[in-house]
């Protein structure tokens, strides 16, 4: 997650929202994505960074691997993370509906 954390702020919403990171990609998501949803996906990206280095480091970003991966350590998960992960769901969901994500 350190290459993850050192993109922020431009990428935070587009790898936890598991977008691909195109420049194509890049350019809408940051054209619809909003600085409030970018600030709650560096929350979710926080919160989760130990979970992620501990369960996740080998998932590359990108079409929802690493939510996805988080998901399936639920019980594994750190209380933040947790708590967390449906807010990182709904940012995700709302990237798809939005077609800046794939589903």
């Amino acid at each position: 997650m350190t290459s993850i954390v050192r993109a922020l702020p431009q990428a935070a919403a587009i790898v936890v929202l598991g977008a691909s990171t195109s420049v194509w990609a890049q350019s809408q998501l940051q054209t619809q994505i909003t600085p409030q949803m970018r600030n709650e996906a560096r929350t979710v990206m926080q919160a989760c960074r130990t979970d992620y280095e501990g369960l996740c480091s080998n998932v590359a970003p990108g079409g929802g691997r690493i939510l996805a991966c988080l998901q399936s350590h639920a019980g594994q998960l750190t209380s933040s993370c947790a708590q967390a992960l449906p807010r990182a769901q709904a940012l995700r969901d709302g990237a798809v509906s939005a077609g800046v994500a794939p589903k």
